[in-house]
């Protein structure tokens, strides 16, 4: 038979335990201080970025990570503040803003009601994180004037190292190569731009 004081402070150390579970941390993409290290030519017509497409395995709520050739980890304590889907546009956004020189650029799906001279659409098939190493990003993307016009077709594969430890340094390396995507896309849509002016 347990003693009485044992068996409280065995019933209080399993009740501290049940009554604290892991606490989730929320993550937001970002580029800042990566825009301004590249020009483009300025955009005059109205851009708007997306939609864009993921892999349905990072499509969710949670960070997933890479643990083997084929192996992942889907983390349910770490997780996105919003959906992907909508992050990522917004990001591509802002970042072509700063390369282009204007603030006529706009994320899918909040531009909807604005009239857009310029689409960019995203493809991405690989949004990759190997902890303690690198994210990669490979992306199909296109440019094309409104309405009708042809496409400028583009691939972009970015790696980007993983610096330090933490899911906030993996979360970093995503907004540096999404920047580095941003600026491949800015160079096809200052040409494209261009070709009717």
């Amino acid at each position: 038979m347990i003693p009485t004081r044992s068996f409280v402070c065995f019933a209080v150390a399993v009740l501290a335990g049940c009554g604290s579970p892991p606490k989730e941390r929320f993550y937001t993409l970002s580029a800042a201080g990566i825009a301004a290290k590249a020009t483009a030519a300025e955009a005059r017509d109205h851009v708007v970025v997306g939609p864009v497409t993921l892999p349905e395995v990072v499509d969710r709520p949670q960070l997933v990570v890479r643990i083997g050739a084929n192996e992942v980890a889907i983390l349910e304590q770490h997780r996105w503040a919003e959906p992907l889907k909508s992050e990522i546009p917004r990001l591509i956004a802002r970042t072509l803003s700063q390369l282009l020189g204007t603030s006529r650029v706009s994320a899918y799906p909040e531009s909807a009601s604005q009239e857009a001279g310029l689409r960019v659409a995203v493809d991405i098939l690989r949004f990759d994180a190997a902890p303690g190493i690198e994210v990669t990003i490979e992306a199909l993307w296109s440019v094309r004037r409104l309405p009708g016009g042809k496409p400028t077709m583009g691939k972009s594969v970015v790696r980007e190292p993983i610096a330090g430890e933490g899911y906030d340094t993996v979360v970093a390396a995503y907004g540096r190569a999404l920047a580095t995507l941003s600026h491949d896309i800015a160079q096809a849509v200052g040409t494209v731009g261009s070709m009717a002016h």
